[in-house]
């Protein structure tokens, strides 16, 4: 791995905010920036040379000029272009795994229609060894004032997530928001109604359990702003609402063996189609946790952030 920031960069209008967000990032990492674009070849064994001369300039001059874009804009920063062909999500995979971070563009829709997220960024998010960040278009969103929202699972161990996040939030100087969501369990039935407090009870409970699984990182970054919170309902639902104000929201994406697709699970899927604030997933360790018991309550009925392979 090299210590890089890249990103995918095609002329759209969400690949140059992504360039404009890989820039920061790598500024405040001090380390270079990549700018990679990906001719995606077609599979005939030949291409016509009217075809491939246009494609190749115009690839060279986008690079070049963005290249110049971000030296004006940061400079003593080193900026590095690549230009490869090939399947487009297998070759940025590639990349993404050689970086300490890798920046992607999605495409606005508006409104409450959320974002499209094309199968390249999808497939990249899924493989990738090293966290990936979708941005938006510049214009989509704007949260100067908000912090970092990371969902978490109390259950799982997940510490690329919460080292990613915590060192986010020291470089950029803001404040860091934790996530468990959570339901009451069926079982609980209408004890519940009968008795707000048993709610209330397991509420407290959990958030304990958060504030523990916290609490050596807080001491380890004791100038970042820290709060945690165990909301009740659906986790892609909270995370959602939260990306409103946040400049990013952060998840965690387990390994799954599937034969075919993104390797994500539902909660992801929500956050990155539907959050208009940056969204970084970072990939956790393959085979961690499993069924476990907190305060008499199955895991499998309380919604866990963090684990975003649940459901899927």
């Amino acid at each position: 791995m090299t210590a890089q920031v890249t990103v995918g960069l095609d002329g759209s209008k969400q690949s140059l905010a992504a360039v404009g967000w890989a820039a920061t990032a790598a500024v405040l990492r001090e380390v270079p920036l990549r700018l990679v674009h990906i001719e995606d070849w077609p599979d005939a064994p030949e291409v016509p040379l009217s075809y491939a001369r246009p494609s190749a300039e115009q690839a060279e001059s986008l690079l070049r000029d963005e290249a110049d874009r971000v030296r004006k804009d940061h400079p003593g920063l080193e900026v590095l272009t690549e230009r490869a062909r090939g399947r487009a999500a297998e070759e940025l995979t590639a990349a993404a795994n050689e970086a300490d971070l890798t920046v992607l563009g999605s495409r606005g829709l508006g409104g409450v229609r959320g974002f499209v997220v094309g199968s390249v960024s999808l497939a990249v998010v899924g493989a990738a060894r090293q966290p990936v960040v979708l941005v938006r278009a510049e214009d989509d969103h704007v949260a100067p004032e908000g912090g970092i929202v990371v969902g978490v699972d109390i259950y799982r161990p997940c510490e690329a997530l919460l080292a990613f996040s915590f060192a986010e939030a020291a470089r950029r100087g803001t404040p860091l928001r934790f996530l468990h969501s959570w339901t009451l369990p069926a079982s609980y039935g209408y004890a519940a109604v009968m008795d707000p407090g048993i709610g209330e009870e397991l509420g407290d409970r959990l958030l304990g359990g958060l504030d523990d699984l916290l609490e050596l990182w807080r001491k380890r970054y004791a100038g970042v702003d820290v709060a945690a919170e165990a909301v009740v309902g659906p986790p892609a639902y909270q995370l959602v609402e939260a990306s409103q104000t946040a400049q990013l929201v952060v998840v965690g994406r387990r390994s799954r063996k599937v034969p075919l697709g993104a390797r994500l699970g539902h909660v992801a899927h929500a956050v990155i189609h539907h959050s208009p604030a940056p969204v970084a997933v970072v990939p956790l360790m393959s085979g961690d946790g499993g069924d476990s018991v907190f305060a008499g309550a199955q895991t499998d009925a309380i919604s866990a952030a963090c684990s975003t392979d649940v459901g899927g």
